[in-house]
This record gives C-alpha cells, structure tokens and sequence, in this order.
C-alpha cells in the first residue's frame, strides 16, 4: 500500500476523518521522520505528539487488524495490497462522499475535503516538504485551468497545520494604477500582506523615501510582518504573470524576492519567510542569472489527467464507465485536461446531454467547450504571430519546430506540447476547432 491508501483505508474502517496533526505524524513517520524532526517542522510539541501518536497506532492497529507501532508502521503495510474488499470499500466510500457533496459547476479551485479532488501524491508530496524549509521557494508552473488554485489551497492547508501563518496574494486583484508605479505596488503588497494577517498597515512608520521603496519594504516585512507574527509564514503569490506585463515593475519586484529568499539563509528572521509562486507563463523580461527568483527553489509542474485518473473521477461522478471505452474517447478529444474532463462530466451528469453528442458538438461553437475556446480565439487573433504558428502547427502532422519564444508562449496557454524541439498539439480538440478555415 501506498500512504495515501493507508490513510484512505483508515479514513473508510473508521468512518470519520484524520485530524490534521494525525494526518502529519503518519506521513512523517511513513518517511522514516523522528518525532524530534517532526515536532521541529511541524512547530507542534514533541510530548504532545508523542501522545497522539500513542494512541493512533493503538487506532490504526484496531482498525487494520495487525499490530502497528512507530518502528513498524512503513513495514507492516508497504508491502501489503489492498485487498479486492477493501477497494470496494474505499470506492463506495468515495461515492457516498459524492452523493452528499453538491455538484458545482467546474471554474472554481476544488474545495478543501472534496471527494472531487484529483491527487497528484508527488507532486504534494514534494510540495509539502518543501513549505516546511526554511527560507523555501515553491515554483508552481502550469497554463491556466490545470488547477494550481486547487493544489495552492490544499498546501496552504497543510501550511497551516504545520503552524505556520499563510497569506494568498492574488496580483489580478492590483489596480493599473498600482502596477504602474513601483512605490504604489510595494505598498500594496506589504497593505495587503498586513491586513490578511489582521495587522495594522503602519507603512508609514517604515517607509523611507531616501532608503528607497524595496528597501523600505523589506524592512516592513522583516522588522515588522516577520517580526510580529509567532510563526513562519508561507506567502503565496497568484498570478505572477500579472507582474510580466509591467517590465518596470518585474525588473525590480521578481530579484527583490530572490534577494529575500537569498538573505533568509543567514537571517534568521527572513528564514520564517516561504514563498509559493504561481504562474502560467514564461518570463520574456531579461533578468540575470543571480537575480531571478524561477532558477531557485523548488519547480512543480502540473500533468494532464491519466486515464485511470479519469476513471477515477468518472466513478465519483457516479458514471459507470470501467468496462467500457469511454474514457478512453474523452481523453482522445481533450487529453486528460482536468477542467475539460470536469466540465464534460459535470454536462453528463445532468443528463442533458449524451457523450456521443458533447465529443460531436465538443470544436462547435454550440459546445460546451465554446467559452473555453473562444477566449483562445481572442487572444490568438489579437496576436497574428502566434495565430500563424498556431495554424502551421494544425496542419502538420508529426509536429514541426517553432521559434522558441513563440513556442514557449503557446505551451503557456496550453495549446501545444513539446518533444525534442517538434511542437504538436496538445489535444484533438484543438486540432478541430483552430482548424476552421475562419481562423485567422
């Protein structure tokens, strides 16, 4: 068994869920962690989850049936499968959270506790231990509608259990007016920083217009943020790309967070800082090597879907499609892309529609696709550069190289995948719908 099917078995024997500390000492211990280094990371105290601990193995050893300790834990269970009853469980377990849990239309970030979530285990995994370093950088790279939003709330969930303070910082919210004046946006990071973690914004007691506004605010976030709060703090930053736009601005604000990142390892004050940056495209603006803050830390990319993934979720969406190639259609037009694969599912559960019909209708601008692709649409046409690339892609049949620069703009939307330098598309649905004769 893997972790995640230990705590998914405890979660179903037990009928009720972990509590997040019992949650931390399994998967630390799982890891081989000391109860020292978890206290440590964690910020819990060792005797109290000693205590915890206790009583879970004696829990954990009711429940499965087989004595479990510490030093046993990892042992006794890695080497044993599910069996076919306790998948069964497991699975109807997962169901019957579904039945209670509201269908929403997909677009939003999948809330905390949804049976509707996807894990990508890796992926968290690496993520989680890397909010618990000090002084950390969390890269998260992936075009827009692949869920990052998703995973930043389940990281800053486990943040939060860990101790730490955690602010989300989305620049989407940022006035033109702020992102055209370095002073104005560094006030507004800092006013906003503050105000989430319900300080006073006493920017006016540490700015200095002589020391300059990135000195001024780094000294805000070190002798007063850092300073007051009792804990680290994991500060997530959404949409980065944002900052892309304005290259006076990312010239000064992407190296100013390096330099933090780059002090917090002989500042023992700025080491309570982790930084989580979101982004879906690439940086065009020329910073030095020393100075970018995306050639440190830690880079997470987010995949498409699997196929057992999608049939995973087909069976939380109470369709039944395990003997049959349905999936396997689905995939074949959209490519496992989480929100096209939720937005189809989320139609045919309301009857409304066959997936005969949606795969048929899917390029049309009768889909339910059509929102999606339109906005793709707009842009391309707003930028005839990459609309000819984009068509020239279309039409080739093993891929073709591009201009790097376009190349990479075009992976940042989502549109096309590369391998050894030959671009292709990334899913049939595209290849239908900017294969129109309309398009461009």
């Amino acid at each position: 068994m893997t972790i995640d099917e230990v705590l998914q078995l405890t979660r179903v024997r037990s009928q009720k869920d972990l509590h997040p500390v019992q949650e931390i000492i399994l998967r630390q211990v799982w890891e081989g962690k000391t109860y020292t280094s978890i206290a440590s990371a964690s910020h819990y105290g060792e005797h109290y989850l000693r205590n915890i601990a206790s009583g879970l193995w004696q829990s954990l050893s009711e429940i499965l049936q087989i004595p479990i300790s510490k030093s046993s834990f990892r042992s006794s269970l890695e080497s044993r499968s599910l069996t076919v009853e306790e998948r069964e469980l497991i699975q109807e377990f997962i169901r019957s959270q579904c039945l209670a849990t509201p269908l929403e239309f997909p677009g939003s970030p999948v809330p905390l506790g949804s049976p509707f979530y996807i894990n990508h285990p890796l992926i968290e995994e690496l993520a989680y231990r890397e909010i618990a370093k000090p002084g950390s950088v969390l890269r998260i790279k992936a075009p827009r509608k692949m869920g990052k939003s998703s995973l930043l709330l389940r990281i800053l969930d486990r943040a939060t259990s860990l101790g730490c303070q955690t602010v989300s910082l989305d620049f989407q919210q940022a006035e033109e007016a702020v992102l055209d004046n370095l002073d104005k946006f560094l006030r507004w990071f800092c006013a906003n920083i503050s105000r989430n973690l319900e300080l006073p914004p006493l920017l006016d007691d540490y700015w200095d217009e002589d020391m300059g506004s990135k000195v001024s605010c780094t000294i805000y976030l070190q002798q007063y943020v850092l300073a007051e709060i009792n804990s680290p703090l994991v500060l997530a930053l959404n949409e980065v790309n944002r900052i892309f736009e304005y290259p006076k601005i990312a010239r000064e604000f992407l190296p100013l967070l390096r330099s933090w990142h780059e002090e917090a390892k002989r500042n023992e004050t700025l080491e309570k800082l982790r930084l989580i940056v979101l982004h879906s495209t690439e940086i065009y603006i020329p910073l030095k090597l020393t100075e970018s803050p995306f050639n440190v830390g830690l880079p997470l990319q987010l995949p498409y879907f699997t196929e057992e993934q999608i049939l995973a979720l087909a069976q939380r969406y109470g369709l039944d499609w395990t003997d049959s190639p349905d999936a396997e259609r689905l995939m074949a037009m959209v490519g496992g892309h989480p929100y096209l694969v939720r937005l189809a599912f989320y139609h045919l559960c309301q009857k409304a529609v066959t997936l005969d019909m949606l795969l048929q209708e899917a390029p049309t601008i009768g889909g339910i696709y059509k929102d999606y692709l339109r906005n793709f649409w707009v842009t391309l046409q707003a930028d005839t550069e990459l609309a000819i690339a984009l068509k020239q892609v279309v039409k080739s049949e093993r891929g073709l190289e591009l201009e790097p620069v376009v190349a990479c703009k075009l992976v940042s939307m989502g549109l096309i995948h590369i391998d050894n330098n030959r671009c292709t598309l990334s899913c049939e649905l595209y290849r239908l719908y900017f294969g129109s004769p309309n398009f461009i």
